[in-house]
């Protein structure tokens, strides 16, 4: 307990009105919306930043727990003090600072609520897609500490896909700003490490936000099952036609009773499951998903398939789905609800699993789940709080699940997070080696261990004096036992792999990773026997690959079966885990998403000997700390990518390109960002000079806007596209389906030779056209790409010398950074290595990422000098 004292002088360091120390108001801050409880021993409302780093370095100074809270709508117990200390409570810090439509981006303060979010970016076209059954009352701040999801998930993807920077207080008191505005900066993903994070690494006090075009149409159609087995089984058949329905949610009888009394939606209290499916996008391409998907459902049982008359209608069918929680409060006076995932392909057995658990347990569940990305939500009613003997069997069921979760390649939770609730389970998923490099991440960000303590690691056993049970010294777990080369070492496990780093790191021997075959006097270490498929589910879409597998091996793979991972690489033989570390993205993201989003899991070598995988190869899965996201861009300078799981999509049903001559740059960027506002199937926009030969017109530049997708919907954008075009006296454009933006960004690229200096240049999108204007003069030296919808320039420079390459670099790199943007070198003549400054950029973490490389590389013979922090 806190003496008076000592709380007196948090009171001295925040405004009058600000710190709550009496009872009453501790009492409203016990619980969030789970099960467990935790009183408080006072509770603060930082309004800025300097706030909440004036309340934790007095935190630092007196050893004491800081808690930050949102809304209090989390279900795992992220947001209870159950170790005392101080609630840090954001209500305050609640405004939108900014909402770009150029650049499709928000800056929100945590505690702005997502559904005020997304109804300010619709009045702007736009949406913010990550909607939890929470979004009324869910503050944004929240949705990142868990990485929360929702029924749009399926076909957008989670809160992480949409974070790209923010401003933390660490438990350090540093205030860092990692990511921002412009895409891809050279520094480790923190953005993604601390989004899921549970509010252990650092306090959130402003958000930058990825934004979407909200489609223009919508249509919700309801399917009736007579099991939930027969309606898995149609979701998985809907995947493998290769649409790509918005949501796919579904719920079985018992919850439809539950929930059709509260919120007449008209459900059938006799149906064995209850499936919804919408689609979105132009109104020209709904009426044919519609019939087809129709058609696949009522061939695997399903019947009474209705698709909403009206907004009216389609609201009634969400509110059900999303009132589950209102309407079990009718029937008991609390509840508890599990969240697990596993592989889509598993998700029929895993419910008639949870069904038999349920029984065993005496227990009353229903289920509503996200079944497109096998997130599975058994509901279970709890008739009495106080029954020691019930909520005894309900924690018993719930662990249970979670073992046969495990046991399918699933994970304990997908989007609530562990908090209290599954701590003591996340040995169950992770080894040792795991949950120690969550523990080193951890003493990184918040090395008195102040941030919200107790949650997420197990609680040691009474006879262990470790972080958590389990814990074992790392020297028993990884004991060296690798022998020193000189000509090299090429790996074929990734246990092999992490015993020749061990023994190279106790040596002090630097090493730098390559996928290319190694030479006989070769002191480097290569992943090239790290190759080939190791695993391909296509029901459950994703494919793990060794490291060392060519890029264009992969795309060969699944091209042969209809698929792809939308990834590109300038350069054919490059491999997998040399396009992950560096985090080489095409103008294709646009469409898909970046490499952080394609890339699910992977299995990493450590430079003291552990190995550990990053994750599982699922959709959602928000079990410890995202450590996948931290080796992407890394350089290999924290470990050795030895295979990686990805996202695989089915080849897009149409795809074609709007080439547009033009004859001076501010034309062309004008039309670009034009083009940019419309984008909804777009897989990509650039600029770059003319020098292609399918046409017979031609200017100074070449202006792409490739859309994909199914044909309805590539037709109806590249239509909106030409009209709008044609409104700016643009040409008309010349269409072709044998060319698409990426391959011109890509042919681009390859004009570079040994001689040529070749650099990306990333600025805000909304500054884009303003960056290019002012280093017109520079842009007459090189050739280049615009890729308007990252904010990317890429400029191949022709180097006569090195006096000139470095005044030129420099010029363009000023103007940059004063627009928030960064320059770096992908590529140089040999000539030049040691003579340009490669990164010119100094990320506000640099000294957090020292610290974290000095815990997985004590003593940095990862990759030296590859990156900013060497």
């Amino acid at each position: 307990m806190l003496k008076e004292n000592v709380l007196y002088t948090l009171k001295k360091i925040l405004p009058q009105g600000q710190v709550f120390t009496d009872r009453a108001s501790l009492v409203a801050y016990e619980v969030d919306a789970g099960l467990d409880k935790g009183l408080p021993e006072g509770v603060v409302f930082p309004r800025t930043t300097d706030d909440v780093v004036n309340v934790m370095r007095w935190a630092s100074a007196h050893g004491v727990p800081l808690i930050a809270r949102g809304a209090g709508t989390g279900l795992s117990g992220g947001a209870v003090a159950d170790r005392g200390g101080i609630i840090v409570e954001f209500a305050h810090m609640n405004r939108l600072k900014e909402l770009d439509p150029l650049g499709r981006s928000a800056l929100v303060e945590p505690a702005l609520i997502n559904l005020r979010l997304d109804e300010r970016a619709q009045t702007m076209g736009l949406y913010f897609p990550p909607d939890p059954s929470s979004q009324r009352a869910s503050t944004m701040g929240g949705n990142v500490a868990e990485n929360s999801g929702g029924p749009h998930c399926f076909k957008y993807g989670v809160t992480t896909n949409y974070v790209t920077g923010m401003d933390v207080v660490l438990g350090t008191s540093e205030h860092i700003r990692t990511g921002g505005l412009a895409m891809d900066y050279p520094e480790y993903d923190f953005c993604g490490l601390i989004t899921g994070s549970e509010g252990m690494l650092g306090m959130i006090t402003s958000l930058s936000l990825r934004l979407l075009r909200r489609p223009p149409a919508v249509k919700t159609l309801l399917a009736i099952f007579d099991s939930v087995e027969q309606a898995g089984t149609a979701v998985s058949a809907v995947i493998s036609s290769g649409l790509v329905p918005a949501t796919m949610e579904m719920m079985d009888q018992r919850i439809v009773r539950i929930i059709e009394p509260f919120a007449h939606a008209n459900l059938p209290l006799d149906a064995g499951a209850v499936l919804i499916i919408e689609f979105d996008g132009y109104p020209e391409g709904l009426d044919h998903q519609l019939e087809e998907v129709i058609q696949i459902l009522r061939s695997h049982g399903g019947t009474d398939m209705r698709i909403a008359r009206d907004e009216e209608e389609r609201y009634k069918i969400w509110l059900a789905r999303k009132s589950a929680a209102g309407a079990i409060a009718r029937e008991a006076p609390a509840q508890y609800t599990v969240d697990i995932t596993v592989p889509r392909s598993r998700l029929a057995e895993m419910l008639a699993e949870a069904n038999r658990i349920g029984d065993k347990f005496n227990i009353r569940m229903g289920h509503v789940f996200h079944a497109g990305d096998g997130n599975l939500h058994p509901l279970i009613l709890v008739t009495d709080p106080d029954d020691r003997d019930l909520i005894g069997r309900i924690h018993a069921s719930g662990r249970e699940m979670a073992l046969c979760c495990v046991a399918m390649g699933g994970s304990i939770t997908g989007e609530h997070g562990v908090g209290i609730e599954k701590r003591d389970f996340m040995p169950l998923m992770h080894k040792p080696e795991e949950l120690l490099a969550m523990w080193d991440v951890k003493q990184v960000f918040d090395p008195q261990f102040l941030l919200n303590p107790g949650k997420v690691f197990p609680l040691p056993a009474a006879d262990e004096s470790g972080p958590y049970a389990g814990y074992t010294p790392l020297e028993k777990l990884v004991p060296a036992t690798a022998e020193l080369s000189a000509q090299g070492y090429t790996p074929t496990t990734a246990e092999e792999a992490a015993r020749q780093l061990q023994a190279l790191s106790q040596a002090g021997r630097s090493v730098t990773i390559t996928s290319a075959p190694l030479d006989e006097q070769d002191g480097r270490i290569s992943t090239s026997a790290l190759r080939g498929v190791l695993a391909y589910a296509p029901d459950d879409l994703y494919i793990t690959v060794g490291a060392g597998t060519p890029l264009s091996e992969i795309q060969a793979f699944l091209r042969e079966r209809g698929q792809h991972i939308p990834l590109v690489s300038p350069w054919p033989d490059m491999s997998i885990g040399a396009l992950v570390a560096t985090n080489l993205n095409a103008p294709l993201r646009m469409r898909y998403g970046a490499l952080r989003d394609v890339v699910l899991c992977a299995t990493v070598a450590l430079a003291d000997g552990r190995v550990i995988r990053t994750g599982r190869p699922i959709v959602k899965n928000v079990a410890g700390f995202d450590l996948t996201r931290i080796f992407i861009g890394s350089h290999g300078t924290l470990g050795l990518l030895a295979d990686i799981s990805l996202k695989i999509f089915a080849l897009p049903r149409a795809r074609k390109t709007l080439l547009f001559p033009v004859e001076d740059l501010s034309s062309g960027l004008r039309w670009g960002q034009e083009m940019l506002q419309l984008a909804l199937t777009a897989s990509s926009i650039v600029l770059t000079e003319d020098n292609t030969q399918e046409r017979e017109s031609s200017g100074a530049y070449l202006l792409a806007y490739t859309a994909e997708g199914v044909p309805e919907d590539v037709e109806a954008e590249l239509a909106q596209v030409t009209e709008v075009l044609q409104r700016l006296n643009a040409p008309a454009p010349f269409v072709t389906e044998t060319l698409s933006g990426t391959e011109l960004w890509t042919s681009s690229m390859q004009k570079a030779d040994q001689r040529s200096l070749i650099v990306r240049i990333g600025v805000p999108v909304k500054n884009l056209a303003i960056y290019l204007e002012g280093i017109s003069r520079q842009l007459r030296d090189t050739s280049y790409v615009v890729d308007f919808a990252s904010g990317f320039v890429y400029a191949i420079y022709k180097v006569e010398s090195a006096e000139a390459a470095r005044a030129w670099l420099n010029a363009v790199r000023h103007q940059a950074l004063a627009l928030h943007g960064y320059a770096i070198v992908l590529a140089q003549p040999a000539a030049l290595e040691g003579q340009l400054e490669r990164w010119g950029y100094q990320p506000s973490s640099l000294e957090v990422m020292r610290r974290l490389k000095t815990r997985w590389d004590p003593r940095h013979i990862l990759n030296p000098a590859a990156f900013v922090l060497d």
